[in-house]
């Protein structure tokens, strides 16, 4: 008996032992599902992890659904209308922003680099590793405030974490040369805390940093970004709202414009002594087929054509992200594609002819044969009509043997009154899918893997991003040449990245060699969020932006005594006429507007914020 009130005792004891442990455990507002942040410093494995989650503000990099020369006139989206394309955008309806560019998204992961950084200076984990994620939450910092600052102009320049009692949020526009200060500081610490650190694939680097200033450099010494009296820009935007005073958030108001194009070059001359780049030390053009394969391995990170890269968002098969899917977003219909983001008649137009020469529709020979003896890079980057690629899905398989792109109509039978209308596999109208087709006549190529076992509509690739390529630095260094007039310099700079693609030497002088840098820097760096913030920066977004979108319609007729039962493209079989047009302005209506220069802040920011001051041309 006394054994047993013993075992009572006992049981009650620890009974209340427990139910005041889980009393304590039950008003514990520590998280279960998280570490804190005492142990998230505190361990070397977390810090990293902490500091690994600030790229995923890349999201997909320049690998998207929509890319962003479809907000240019290089190609358009097939799914919708490009309001910023039509100047219909307003603080209150913004348009397609990418998630790299949007206000929101930027801030998010500046707030995460500051608590990084701020937390990173006094922990107690290896300094080794301290320092090195310290260069990372710098450079991705950066990167984020410069990706606002090119898009926006001058933005709050938030440089440590609010606390949570914190009184008051609000915080006004910094100049923009003060943003331009800032990052460029970031970005020297950064490559000073990285340097000789060895990092995996993707991470920031020190090169990276360097590579990163010359970009902002160049941005800043651009013609749109001088505000001082006189200046074309501050014209057009005084023209614009008269009533607008802040200048300084939009560029410089000093006229040093010499200086800062002194400090981009610099900036650019570090990273070319750095010794990337890949088939850059040519003497003489490659052969046109070495010229595509060239150009491809750039782009696709291969066979040597990792040395282009200096920051680059990597994919891998097992992970499903949207970059991934690059291909089946974006191949042709006729391949289960969607064909989202198509290249127009306007950037094929651009490719010169193998001699250098400028493609001419005015030219009888040219305009019957279009793609014929065209730049390698074209072959490279756009899938057009004829065009080889990869097997067709057995639903496809038999209708084309033979595995060529089909833009047009043509007319299969016999010659005369027994042919009948044949519209191809990847046209809006094809026996396969028919309400995803190309609009433009066109398709990309271009960061599609051409492995034939990479089935485009349902198997993920492995084709990085490049956030920053060597060859953009090229040519931001060529810009600088060409602003201090020094062309010699600027025209063997050029002709390297031409030899590569087996391109011809050029030798223009004066506007005309701008004109062909421009031009040369577009068709390399095609899809590579360059154009849209080239056409702005330059001031010639009426010229090029506002460019009404060009598509082509292609026609096969049958050659008289000729019978066809299963299509390809032949020039023994059928004539073909290719005829220029713009596209239906149902589909969009190209305009272009000068407060496009400065996009719009969002409404809700401004109303959230009553310091900000919004773009001209919006209020």
């Amino acid at each position: 008996m006394k054994t047993f009130i013993k075992s009572i005792s006992t049981i009650a004891i620890l009974s209340g032992v427990l139910l005041a442990s889980c009393k304590k455990e039950f008003l514990s507002t520590t998280p279960l599902n998280q570490a804190s942040s005492v142990t998230t410093w505190a361990d070397p494995n977390l810090s990293e992890a902490f500091v690994t989650e600030l790229y995923n503000g890349l999201y997909e990099g320049e690998l998207n659904q929509e890319n962003l020369d479809c907000q240019t006139d290089n190609a358009i989206y097939n799914f919708g209308k490009e309001n910023i394309m039509e100047g219909n955008i307003s603080p209150a309806s913004l348009g397609n922003v990418p998630h790299t560019y949007e206000w929101g998204s930027m801030y998010a992961r500046i707030r995460s680099a500051n608590i990084a950084l701020e937390q990173l200076a006094k922990t107690t984990i290896d300094k080794t590793l301290a320092d090195r994620l310290m260069g990372e939450a710098l450079f991705m910092r950066a990167y984020y405030y410069n990706q606002l600052l090119r898009y926006y102009g001058g933005v709050p320049l938030v440089k440590s974490s609010y606390a949570a009692s914190a009184t008051d949020f609000t915080i006004a526009r910094s100049s923009y040369s003060d943003c331009v200060d800032f990052i460029v500081g970031d970005l020297d610490k950064a490559a000073s805390l990285l340097q000789g650190k060895s990092l995996a694939k993707g991470r920031a680097t020190s090169d990276a940093a360097l590579a990163l200033k010359a970009r902002v450099l160049l941005y800043a010494a651009s013609p749109l970004h001088d505000m001082s009296d006189g200046s074309a820009a501050k014209a057009k935007m005084t023209a614009l709202d008269g009533a607008f005073k802040n200048y300084e958030l939009l560029g410089y108001t000093t006229a040093d414009v010499n200086g800062r194009w002194k400090k981009a070059q610099s900036a650019a001359q570090a990273v070319l002594n750095l010794g990337y780049g890949y088939a850059l030390d040519l003497s003489a053009p490659a052969s046109a087929a070495d010229g595509f394969t060239n150009y491809q391995n750039s782009y696709l990170s291969r066979n040597g054509g990792e040395k282009e890269i200096l920051f680059a968002r990597y994919f891998a098969n097992a992970k499903d992200e949207w970059g991934a899917w690059y291909a089946r977003n974006n191949c042709t219909n006729g391949y289960h594609g969607w064909t989202s983001s198509e290249p127009t008649q306007n950037m094929v137009d651009d490719y010169e002819m193998m001699d250098g020469s400028k493609f001419d529709w005015s030219k009888p020979a040219e305009a019957a044969a279009p793609y014929q003896n065209r730049d390698p890079r074209f072959y490279a980057s756009i899938l057009y009509d004829g065009a080889p690629w990869k097997p067709r899905t057995p639903d496809g398989a038999g209708i084309d043997p033979y595995n060529e792109i089909q833009m047009g109509t043509y007319q299969t039978g016999s010659a005369g009154s027994g042919a009948i209308a044949y519209f191809g596999l990847d046209t809006r109208n094809g026996p396969i899918e028919n309400w995803n087709g190309t609009r433009t006549g066109y398709a990309i190529r271009k960061f599609m893997d051409p492995n034939p076992a990479i089935v485009d509509n349902n198997t993920r690739q492995e084709v990085p991003s490049p956030m920053i390529r060597y060859t953009e630095v090229v040519f931001n260094y060529v810009e600088t040449c060409l602003a201090l007039g020094d062309e010699a310099t600027a025209r063997t700079w050029l002709n390297k990245i031409r030899f590569r693609s087996g391109m011809p030497a050029i030798t223009d002088a004066g506007d005309a060699l701008v004109q062909r840098y421009r031009n040369e820097r577009n068709v390399e760096m095609l899809f590579e969020e360059q154009r849209f913030y080239d056409a702005r920066r330059w001031l010639i977004g009426a010229q090029t932006l506002g460019n009404k979108a060009k598509i082509v319609k292609i026609v096969g007729t049958l050659k008289p005594g000729k019978s066809v039962s299963v299509y390809r493209y032949n020039t023994d079989n059928y004539s073909y006429t290719y005829t220029v047009q713009e596209l239906d302005p149902g589909v969009e209506n190209r305009t272009w507007k000068d407060k496009v220069y400065f996009p719009p802040i969002s409404r809700d920011e401004i109303n959230k914020n009553n310091k900000l001051i919004q773009n001209p041309g919006y209020n």
